[in-house]
């Protein structure tokens, strides 16, 4: 009952900052606003674990040392002069050039701190004109926040998460590519296990896969030193958001020197990754000018990818990436499962290259950014049979070099904000337990093909269709009426669209009969 309450109180904690932090609508747009609320609470943050290092020295009778750099440094703690403090900040607060102060704290900190190096927002708040009563209102509830109050639960990162989801929903249709919904994140996470080895997001928005990497490291008592982080990002603004967000976590990472283009400025060319880890911007247009990368060395053995859609240029860019043993895991529109021209011809020398290992269709409006079902690939550069210590038990993979598992997920998930869906806890553990078990060699665990849910194919089946991916075209439906024709359909629409509109007309019959009884007549 405690647990309840207390849960309930978080909640309500949330949905208040967030109302506090919708009082900026009104001067600045959502893409903007994200950047001041993000800020703040990354400045109450990381002056909250000053203050806590700065105590411990003078309990610990080191009073001398409080302000000396590497004293805090050395405990992973950024050193903070007074005017970049919290205190400072929220003393301040009511004061007209309240903005000013805090882009000049915001400017100190990253100056005074390597690690932070690009990823503050540069005189933000002074050239928002931000009304000072709703900017002050705004800090009232960020004081509240009480980062440290349980070492064992992330509040910030919670914080941060719950924000970034509510940004990229206000932001809507084509915009908030800064975040992947956390349950699409886990799931990838879960498939492709990403324990031990450098992991890569060649297009990370804020950092989710990265935060959901650690976290997967530690659910399963591994340990997140065994891990190092890569990853680039193009956007600046959100460049900046990743490198808050990874800060504010503890997790190192390298994500390039700024913000640049993938596919034009490769910031990691020799990088060799053991986990790759993405969600790419779906159906990207013009990507690169006709004449531009045409050689690149990321195509080498395939066709160059065409400028219209860059969907197999970043598959292809992945490719390149993985050690002899990686595996990527990433989310693409459905059209790449079945595209003509260049894209089949890649897929096809992709399936006989046996890098293809899983298909997986999701729901529809999973995403807060399209309703479109999309899918989540599966490439392994080491599909044979193969022994390896994993976790505590010693796994012996089967050789499924010749196969794909295909998985249709969209009838799965549960609700979420009203009218999106995710997936549960235990959805997750089902959808990766069959990978696994179809990718192993276990007595007391059999993979079975399962109508309108998973089938394994061999290349030469896929090879019969066509090299198509399309995952509906391997998995048994039971449930579907194979005799549907065109016209069947649409008379049963002509058939539901003349009883709607004798609805329509018994409804308008009535409610004129009822202004009549009034006594007044309407005519039409």
């Amino acid at each position: 009952m405690a647990k309840e309450a207390v849960k309930k109180k978080q909640k309500s904690f949330e949905e208040t900052l967030w109302d506090a932090a919708n009082k900026l609508r009104g001067s600045v747009e959502s893409s903007e606003y994200k950047h001041i609320v993000l800020s703040l609470i990354f400045l109450k943050f990381i002056s909250d674990t000053f203050e806590k290092r700065k105590q411990e020295l003078i309990d610990g009778n080191q009073e001398k040392y409080v302000d000396l750099v590497q004293a805090y440094t050395k405990e992973n703690v950024f050193y903070l002069p007074e005017e970049s403090r919290w205190s400072f900040v929220q003393k301040n607060s009511k004061q007209e050039d309240i903005a000013l102060k805090i882009d000049t704290a915001l400017s100190t900190i990253e100056k005074n701190n390597k690690a932070l190096q690009g990823a503050l927002p540069d005189n933000y708040f002074s050239r928002l004109g931000l009304d000072v009563s709703k900017l002050s209102a705004l800090i009232d509830v960020i004081n509240n926040i009480d980062t440290l109050a349980n070492p064992h639960e992330d509040v910030v990162g919670r914080v941060y998460e719950y924000f970034l989801a509510k940004f990229a929903i206000a932001e809507g249709k084509g915009k908030g590519e800064f975040y992947t919904p956390k349950s699409i994140v886990n799931l990838i996470a879960e498939l492709i296990e990403p324990y031990k080895g450098k992991i890569y997001d060649p297009c990370c928005g804020s950092g989710g896969m990265f935060v959901q990497s650690m976290r997967f490291i530690e659910n399963h008592k591994g340990n997140t030193k065994d891990v190092s982080v890569y990853g680039q990002e193009y956007t600046s603004a959100t460049y900046k958001l990743a490198k808050m967000n990874l800060a504010i976590r503890g997790i190192s990472a390298n994500l390039g020197a700024a913000a640049k283009d993938t596919f034009a400025n490769d910031q990691h060319e020799t990088l060799k990754a053991d986990f790759i880890m993405a969600n790419p911007p779906f159906n990207q247009k013009a990507w690169r000018a006709s004449d531009e990368l045409v050689d690149d060395h990321r195509w080498d053995g395939y066709e160059t990818p065409q400028t219209g859609n860059a969907n197999y240029a970043w598959i292809l860019h992945m490719v390149s990436k993985l050690s002899e043993n990686g595996v990527a895991g990433f989310i693409l529109s459905n059209g790449a499962l079945s595209g003509e021209g260049t894209e089949k011809a890649i897929r096809k020398k992709l399936i006989q290259n046996n890098l293809v290992e899983a298909v997986i269709i999701l729901p529809r409006s999973m995403f807060y950014t399209t309703d479109i079902s999309v899918t989540l690939w599966i490439l392994n550069k080491n599909k044979k049979a193969h022994t390896v210590p994993h976790e505590d038990v010693t796994r012996h993979y089967r050789d499924r070099e010749k196969e794909i598992l295909f998985m249709d997920l969209r009838q799965r998930g549960e609700p979420f904000e009203k009218k999106y869906v995710q997936f549960s806890e235990q959805d997750i553990k089902d959808f990766s337990d069959t990978l696994h078990t179809w990718q192993q060699e276990e007595k007391d665990k059999q993979y079975q093909n399962i109508a309108e849910y998973c089938y394994s194919a061999n290349n030469s089946e896929v090879a019969a269709k066509g090299y198509s991916l399309v995952p509906s075209k391997y998995i048994e439906f039971i449930n579907r009426d194979e005799d549907i024709t065109f016209d069947k359909k649409m008379s049963a629409i002509q058939d539901s669209l003349s009883q709607l509109l004798q609805d329509e007309e018994q409804s308008k019959s009535k409610l004129l009969n009822v202004f009549k009884e009034l006594g007044y007549e309407i005519k039409l």
